[in-house]
């Protein structure tokens, strides 16, 4: 049996790079294996996913068939990264292992597998709908057809951009990190609209439809952001006086700060 990527982990993530790679036929289910942690986790993937990869647990000898795989897209938590060990059948050869683990750094990356060539990919959650965002890093010794194979893997799913490792972090924060300051933006307008005498539901369905109206009119009419701030804004009307609340609670200030607070945590993992 040859396949052609293996996968380390198999959660929403790997999940989501993975299913586009098979339904766009760029491979077939039986060239991808996988390793995961448990039995458990083996027949949960077998009976769910629709895809008839080849699934492994990392305690089984069989797993080697997906180390012996030219490339490698390693997808566990970064705190599972000591448990990891390299299997290499050729200690002269070097393939290829890309790693989504949050804030690794290629020089990390590089102990931890020194058979490899490696590659620093960050990415989002909407991947998982095919709306990702997706920022690679190549470590130098990688040639321009595997460059572009990878890309070719994440743009499946994303837009992809490729970066100097050292924007990596400020990338994740702000596009890995940010749907969940997002989120609770969400949360928080709705529950203005339920403390003004709206449903929960209505308010939520309104929030959500003005931010996706907002964002289309921001992209469709090439807008940008302080543009569209004049527009909804008049003299003494209800929108600077929203406006100078939130400028006085130093909203802005705080969202700046959340998204260094993310990138220097990401740094911490390097």
């Amino acid at each position: 049996m040859s396949l052609k990527i293996g996968v380390i982990g198999f959660g929403n993530i790997a999940k989501a790079i993975v299913t586009p790679i098979l339904e766009n036929n760029l491979l077939k289910p039986e060239e991808i294996g996988c390793i995961v942690n448990s039995t458990k986790s083996v027949e949960n993937i077998r009976n769910n996913y629709k895809y008839k990869i080849h699934i492994y647990e990392a305690t089984s000898p069989e797993n080697k068939v997906v180390w012996d795989c030219p490339i490698k897209i390693l997808a566990v938590k970064p705190q599972q990264l000591k448990n990891i060990k390299e299997i290499c059948k050729d200690e002269s050869s070097k393939n290829i292992l890309v790693s989504v683990l949050a804030g690794v750094s290629l020089n990390k990356l590089a102990k931890f597998f020194p058979r490899h060539k490696c590659i620093r990919v960050v990415t989002n959650i909407p991947i998982t709908i095919g709306k990702g965002l997706t920022g690679i890093s190549f470590d130098d010794d990688i040639n321009d057809n595997n460059r572009l194979f990878i890309k070719n893997l994440f743009e499946k799913s994303s837009k992809v951009f490729e970066f100097p490792e050292d924007y990596l972090d400020i990338f994740l924060a702000l596009t890995s990190s940010a749907p969940a300051i997002i989120a609770l933006i969400i949360e928080a307008l709705s529950d203005g609209g339920l403390s003004g005498g709206l449903s929960k539901k209505l308010s939520e369905e309104l929030v959500l439809e003005m931010i996706l109206g907002s964002i289309l009119m921001l992209k469709e009419k090439n807008l940008s952001p302080a543009d569209l701030k004049n527009m909804v804004t008049s003299p003494a009307g209800t929108t600077i006086a929203a406006l100078r609340i939130l400028e006085r609670k130093g909203l802005r200030s705080a969202l700046i700060e959340s998204i260094m607070g993310a990138m220097n945590k990401s740094k911490e993992f390097g």
